[in-house]
This record gives structure tokens, sequence and C-alpha cells, in this order.
């Protein structure tokens, strides 16, 4: 039943059914969390040593920068195709 039924049937709340589109919304859900807390910590890895590095040998520091963005670029691309599969699946089953 649906919100605007229970008011007009007096019930106290909704029922809800637990489906397999259900779990499927909330696997998504936690998959998109320990996605994008992966992706940070490793960017985060990846800016802290590419300054310890850079403050090591400053004469290094361009082509330490540009490994730096290469390596980022790599994280988040792969974060945006692992987000791309949850969000389908959240709405493609549901």
């Amino acid at each position: 039943m649906d919100y605007l039924t229970c008011l007009v049937l007096g019930a106290a709340e909704p029922v809800v059914r637990v489906t397999g589109a259900n779990w499927a919304v909330l696997g998504a859900t936690v998959a998109c969390g320990i996605i994008i807390t992966g992706a940070a910590t490793g960017i985060g890895m990846i800016g802290g040593r590419a300054v310890d590095s850079i403050a090591r040998q400053p004469e290094a520091g361009s082509r330490i920068f540009m490994a730096m963005i290469l390596a980022a670029a790599l994280i988040e691309g792969v974060t945006f195709f692992a987000l791309l599969i949850c969000f389908l699946a959240v709405f493609w089953l549901h």
C-alpha cells in the first residue's frame, strides 16, 4: 500500500514489502559509499606522497606532478564507471 491508501483506509503506517529490488537498492547504496571512500583515500594518498616527493626533490616536481594527475585521473575514471554500474542497478531493477 502506498501512503495515500494508508490514509484513506486509516492504517497506521504503510506496509513495506521487501523484494529483490529493495535489496539491490540497499546494496548499490552501500557500494556507492565504499567506492567513494576508496577513491578519496587513494587520491589523498597519491597527493600526500606527491607533496612529500616534491619536497625531497624539487627539481623533479613537474614530472611528479604529471604522474600524480595521471594516477588521480585513472582513479576517478574507475570510480565513475563503478558508480554508473551502481546507479544502473538501482534504476534498472527498481
